[in-house]
Parts: structure tokens; sequence; C-alpha cells
């Protein structure tokens, strides 16, 4: 099996280049192909699926993930769903015959950022400063529902541990904290909805 994966910026890329091993295994190849944010993302997404669905392979799957950021989680996932229905691709909401699915999408809530606030562990790993308590901080128990701006809560984590002072490296921070990353103990929901639907694609 083959999995394009369709992902907002090169953050997202870093983080998955060294996640999808530990979650895919030897099950899978994959590609991944950066947008310049959510908006080109989405404004891309219909031509571009439009284009998979003339040639797409019977082994290959498509997976899209955007940040929900402040936008509303369901209408978000309806258009997605509607750009891929719109191409004449199958989707785990209208799968085709068999149950068979082409397209997967996936929200990050609210933003990528909140999955490294779903592993502590490995965020420490990766900047030792950072207190141990961090995790048990009532704003952090649920990375999902951390509120104003889940980059901005990290930036300011590892500032306050002595971590880029000149402001946050989104994709050094990524590629970072994802490397020690373990996807079975991730605490983040949205995270678990991500790994979950890969899995079961192999």
């Amino acid at each position: 099996m083959h999995i394009e994966l369709l992902v907002e910026e090169p953050s997202a890329e870093a983080a998955l280049n060294e996640l999808l091993p530990r979650i895919l295994g030897k099950r899978a190849s994959w590609a991944i192909h950066v947008h310049q944010g959510k908006g080109d993302l989405l404004a891309n997404l219909g031509p571009r699926l439009r284009g998979y669905a003339k040639w797409l392979p019977e082994d290959w799957r498509i997976v899209v993930l955007v940040d929900r950021d402040a936008n509303d989680c369901l209408k978000l996932k309806k258009g997605l769903e509607n750009a891929a229905r719109q191409a004449g691709l199958y989707t785990r909401s209208r799968p085709g015959r068999g149950g068979r699915v082409q397209v997967v999408n996936r929200i990050a809530v609210e933003e990528l950022e909140a999955w490294f606030f779903g592993d502590t562990d490995a965020l420490r790993t990766a900047f030792p400063r950072v207190p141990r308590t961090l995790g048990q901080k009532a704003r952090y128990r649920n990375p999902d529902e951390i509120r104003g701006g889940t980059w901005e809560s990290l930036e300011r984590e590892l500032q306050h541990a002595g971590y880029f002072r000149g402001g946050l490296g989104k994709i050094e921070a990524a590629r970072t904290i994802a490397r020690h990353m373990e996807p079975e103990r991730n605490c983040s929901p949205s995270f678990r909805h991500f790994r979950n639907a890969l899995v079961d694609l192999v």
C-alpha cells in the first residue's frame, strides 16, 4: 500500500517524517505533500483530488491533515468530505463497494502542536529543562482543549525553559519532539484518531 499525505506546512511534514515509520512500519510507503498554509491546501484540495481520481491505483490512499484552528470542526470536516465526494473518491463516511476507502480526512485540534502536549515525556526528552510537572497543569491535561493557541503555548513553555528565546522554530521543534514520541501513549484525542485511521488503512 502507498499513502499520499496532504499537509498544511513544513512543520507537519517534519513531525510525520519521524512518526510515520513508527505508526506504519513497513506495511506501507508514503509521500508527504506540503502546502503554503491551510488556505493553500483547502483552495487546491478539490482540483488535486480530481486529479488523483483520474489515475489513483487500487492500493493507494490519500490522507488529508489540517489544523482546526478557530474553525467549526464539523463544518471543516464536512467541507473536506464534500471535496472528496465531488472528486468521485470514497471516504470513511461514504465508502465504496466492500467498504472501500480512498480518502481519509483528519483534523488536528486545534493545531498540530497539541499533539506534542499529548506526549509530554517526548517533549521533555527533546527539551530536558521543561518542568516534569508540565503535563499535570490543568490547561494541558487535555491537549485538544488548550485555549489561546497551542503553538503559542508551546513557544511560551519552551521559552520559560530557556529555549527558542528568539521565537519558536516550528520545524525544528516539530522534528525534535516527534523524534521521541511514542504513538501509543499520546493522550491527544485528535492524534489518536489520526494514528488509528492510518493503522486501519494498512
